[in-house]
Order: C-alpha cells, then sequence, then structure tokens
C-alpha cells in the first residue's frame, strides 16, 4: 500500500496503533489510593497522599539577610552611633535599640526590637564602641520579615506531587517529620521460556542466560515501586496459569516476557483470555509487535516480546506510563525533538517504528542523529550503543540521509 494511502484505519482487525494503545492503557488503570506515613527521610521519590498546609512561617521571625550592624534609619543623621552589643543566629540580642544606638548583627540573626534596616559591614567604618556609615541605605533593607518565604496555613505542596529533594528540605523547614504518602505498587516480572537459564547456571545446548529480567529489575528500579522478581517460568500451560493466579493474589501489575506470540509453545495470551480479561495483544509497532495487555482480578498485566530490544521500547512506550499512572504520577508523552538524520533508515510501511540513534547538537546547537546500525530486536547492543530512540511514523517508509526526523533523548529513562 502507497505511504501516502496508509493510516490508521488501513490497521488489520484487532490490531491498534501505538498512540490508540497507550490511550487504551491509561483509560484502563487507576492510580493506587491506598496510603501510609513515612519518615522525612524516605520520602523521597514517593507520591504525596493529601494536600500539606505550612504549620509555621518562614522565616519564624524578622533576621538579617547580611552581617552588618542593625540601626534605626532616622539615626542615619545623628551619627556617630554607639555598638551596644551583638545578635549572633540563634542568641538573639534581647534588648531595645534606642536613638543613637546600634546592634552588631550576623547572617540569620533575629533584628532587634527598635531596628529597622540593616547597614552592611562593607559600608561601616568602626572606631572602638562607635560607627559610621557609608552612603545612604533604604528603609529596611536587609531585613527577611517572618513569613517572607511561607506563611503559616498556606498550601505547602499538593496532593499527587513526586517528592524531591528540595520538598523535603521544605518539609523540614516547617518541622514535619512523617509524610502521608501513596502506597507504592507491587510490581512483579518474570521471563518465560524453556531455553532461558539465570547468571551462574551451565548453558546447555539451544540454552541462552535471561538478560531481559535484569533489563527489567533496572527500568523498575528508576520508578520507585516494590519489585517482586519471579524469576523464570516455563513454557507450559500450568506453569503460565500458575503465575495467574499468583498475580492474582500478590501484584498490582505482572510483567513477562517472552510466550506472548502464536507458537505452539506460547501460552500468555491464551492464559489470559480463559483466566481474567485481555484488552489487546497487537500493537503496529516495531520493535514489540505482539503485546499483551490485559487483567486478572485486580491485576493489570503486559505480556512484552521475548527479544530484549523489543522488552525495553515496549516497558518504555507502555508500561512505564502505566506505572507511572498507577503509582498516581501525572502521566506526560515522551519529548521528542526535531534532528537531522545524517544516515539513511530503512523501514516498511504499516507499523511506527523506534530505530535505535545516537543524537547530538552540532555547533549551531542543531540536534543531528545517526542510527546504530543493524535494528533488528535481538541486537541488545544497539540499545547500549544508543541515546535516543527516532520514531518513524507508521505511514512512511525509507528515509533517504538528511531527512528531517523526531528523536527521544533517553536522558532519564535508561
Amino acid at each position: 500500500m502507497p505511504a501516502e494511502t496508509f493510516s490508521c484505519d488501513s490497521l488489520p482487525s484487532g490490531t491498534l496503533s501505538v498512540e490508540q494503545a497507550q490511550e487504551r492503557i491509561l483509560q484502563a488503570i487507576a492510580p493506587i489510593t491506598a496510603t501510609e506515613t513515612v519518615a522525612l527521610r524516605d520520602a523521597l521519590g514517593r507520591i504525596l497522599a493529601q494536600d500539606l498546609s505550612a504549620p509555621l512561617n518562614v522565616p519564624a521571625f524578622t533576621n538579617s539577610a547580611m552581617d552588618g550592624y542593625a540601626i534605626r534609619h532616622t539615626d542615619l543623621a545623628r551619627q556617630p552611633l554607639k555598638v551596644i552589643g551583638t545578635a549572633f543566629a540563634g542568641k538573639p540580642f534581647l534588648r531595645n535599640i534606642n536613638a543613637g544606638e546600634c546592634v552588631r548583627i550576623m547572617t540569620g540573626a533575629v533584628v532587634p526590637d527598635g531596628a529597622d534596616c540593616i547597614a552592611i559591614q562593607e559600608n561601616v567604618q568602626r572606631e572602638g564602641d562607635f560607627i559610621q556609615i557609608r552612603g545612604d541605605i533604604a528603609l529596611q533593607e536587609y531585613l527577611r520579615f517572618s513569613g517572607d518565604d511561607i506563611k503559616q496555613g498556606e498550601l505547602l505542596l499538593a496532593k499527587n506531587r513526586r517528592l524531591n529533594a528540595a520538598d523535603l528540605g521544605l518539609l523540614a523547614s516547617q518541622g514535619i517529620a512523617q509524610v502521608p504518602v501513596l502506597r507504592r505498587p507491587k510490581i512483579a516480572f518474570c521471563s518465560t521460556g524453556d531455553e532461558l537459564k539465570s547468571l551462574g547456571e551451565d548453558l546447555g545446548l539451544g540454552d541462552i542466560y535471561d538478560s531481559n529480567r535484569y533489563t527489567l529489575y533496572a527500568l523498575l528500579k528508576k520508578l520507585d515501586v516494590e519489585i517482586l522478581d519471579w524469576g523464570v517460568i516455563k513454557d507450559t500451560r500450568e506453569a503460565v496459569e500458575a503465575l495467574f493466579q499468583q498475580a492474582r493474589h500478590d501484584a498490582d501489575l505482572v510483567i513477562t516476557s517472552g510466550g506472548v506470540s502464536v507458537g505452539e509453545a506460547d501460552y500468555i495470551a491464551d492464559t489470559l483470555e480463559r483466566l481474567g480479561q485481555v484488552n489487546f495483544w497487537k500493537i503496529a509497532v516495531k520493535p514489540g509487535k505482539p503485546l499483551a495487555f490485559g487483567k486478572v482480578g485486580n491485576c493489570h498485566f503486559f505480556g512484552l516480546p521475548g527479544n530484549p530490544v523489543s522488552v525495553m521500547a515496549t516497558f518504555l512506550l507502555f508500561v512505564r506510563p502505566a506505572i507511572l499512572q498507577l503509582r498516581g504520577e501525572a502521566v506526560t508523552a515522551l519529548p521528542e525533538y526535531t534532528a537531522i538524520c545524517e544516515t539513511p533508515i530503512k523501514k516498511e510501511v504499516g507499523r511506527k517504528d523506534y530505530q535505535r540513534g545516537i543524537c547530538w547538537l552540532n555547533e549551531q546547537q542543531e540536534w543531528r542523529v545517526r542510527t546504530t546500525g543493524g535494528q533488528g530486536s535481538h541486537i541488545l547492543r544497539s540499545m547500549s550503543q544508543a541515546n535516543c530512540f527516532i520514531p518513524i511514523p507508521l505511514e512512511l517508509g525509507n528515509l533517504a540521509a538528511g531527512s528531517k526526523v523526531n528523536i527521544i533523548p533517553f536522558e532519564n529513562l535508561l
């Protein structure tokens, strides 16, 4: 079919476009609502379960923004001024400042009663207990007033915010030691296949080491979830059925790799249909066309293809946003940038292709990109070498070198 006439309407029955699949997934998944309370030090990356209001003013008292001298503004015409004491951070000067007096003050110290501005020490000449101020000073200059940063009772952090390091500092400044957060999703994952061996086991003829579980573990670690590694599941109906029964009781979401095609020993989609609900299992995407999505009881299920590049691509495109939504985070599209591709791209019409690329900014701050070479879904090195995807729409075919393309950088994804 010519590229110019191909569209989502031209896809085979039961096959979804990437965008249709992503929409179906997010429509099917509701955020976790169960909450728990954690210590502030353990709250990094967690999702706030409720709005938090400020119990305190910050600053809690009017203090000095600079080292210098606390004075009365009207006394600028009455110099020299007599130094009657010193105010340190944590050790305030407790007397009032009267006419003709001043107090030596350090940054962060409480401003004594009677003072209404700070003369910074660089503009002060001191002889014994008296000072002379050079230049003019504005009323209230270098004062940080109580509540300038945060006023007591105002919204401090909103519900569903992913807490970062600055947020933890903000909460600490309010004396908040315990934080209400959403429960972490329980995400189980496993590989399927009689040929798979775990690291440390001997390889027989036809065996391979299971790389997908290590990839998935690393991708899940970046999402701050409770990770359940269920190992390698054998290619039998009984083993796959036991997996689904365990998923029903022990996890919020389960990810398998392998066993979702139409081979004689591929039981994932069939068992999901018998024990749960299949939402879809074919997407017009490369790599990763066979991808089963459904539900067993209250547990969401993703059956990813077995090839390692397909696993990574489908996780980033479909599983990651599902987990973010499950966690209670806002889900946004992966950022895309326009680039010039310096290598030709080979592609067939009919599937959206996520080729692996190496991108960079040239001297003119324009994005350039080249492919990593071979794009087979079994070539895991292509993901290790790449720093971006080059998404090519399903209606396009081959592209010549110099073509304008989009790129999705891997920054913060892998």
